[in-house]
C-alpha cells in the first residue's frame, strides 16, 4: 500500500491530534449535505472515496481546488472514485458554491469540525509566519472496505488534483 503521510501531533487548545496515515480504517461519519440530505462514509464501501478537507468555501484557494476536482471527475469517476469535500462552511454557503461554480460532487457541513478532528484536518497550522488553530487542507483516499490508503496533510490548492492524479496512476 502506497501513500504519504505525517502522523505528528500536534498540541492545541483542543488537546493532542493525531494525524492518520495508510492501513489506518477511516474514521466513519454521517453529516448534512448541501442538498438537504445527509452522508455516511461507510455508505460509500464497496466503491473507493477521495475524501477532502477545505478551510473555506468561496475563497480563491478553496475555489481552485473545488473547480480542479470537478474538471477531473470524469476521469475520477471512470476510476472508481467518488469526490466527497468537508468543510466548516454553513449548508447554505455549501449551496451557493455548489451553484456559483457547477460543483456536482457532495459538499458537506460539519460546522463543530468534529470529523475534522477525528481525520487530523483541523489543529495547528502556520499561516503567514505565524502558528495558529486553522483547518489543515487534507485529503485522503479510502479503498473499498473503508482503509485509507493515501493520508496527504498540508495540501496546496493549486496543483494539488492534478499531484494526486499522478500518485492515483503509480497506486493502481
Amino acid at each position: 500500500m502506497v501513500g504519504m503521510s505525517d502522523t505528528r501531533e500536534t498540541n492545541g487548545q483542543n488537546g493532542t491530534t493525531t494525524r492518520l496515515e495508510a492501513g489506518m480504517t477511516a474514521p466513519d461519519f454521517t453529516l448534512p449535505d448541501d442538498q438537504g440530505g445527509e452522508l455516511t462514509l461507510s455508505s460509500l464501501r464497496g466503491g473507493r472515496v477521495i475524501l477532502y478537507f477545505y478551510p473555506a468555501a468561496m475563497t480563491p484557494g478553496c475555489t481552485k481546488e473545488a473547480c480542479d476536482f470537478r474538471d477531473r471527475l470524469d476521469r475520477l469517476t471512470a476510476a472508481g472514485y467518488t469526490v466527497v469535500g468537508v468543510s466548516k462552511d454553513s449548508l447554505d454557503r455549501l449551496a451557493r458554491f455548489r451553484e456559483r461554480d457547477g460543483l456536482t460532487f457532495p459538499l458537506l457541513s460539519d460546522p463543530d469540525l468534529t470529523v475534522h478532528r477525528q481525520y487530523g484536518a483541523y489543529g495547528e497550522k502556520k499561516l503567514y509566519g505565524k502558528v495558529r488553530l486553522g483547518v489543515i487542507r487534507s485529503t485522503f483516499v479510502i479503498d473499498e472496505s473503508g482503509t485509507i490508503e493515501l493520508a496527504r496533510y498540508n495540501v496546496r490548492a493549486t496543483g494539488h488534483v492534478d499531484s494526486l492524479l499522478r500518485q492515483l496512476a503509480k497506486m493502481d
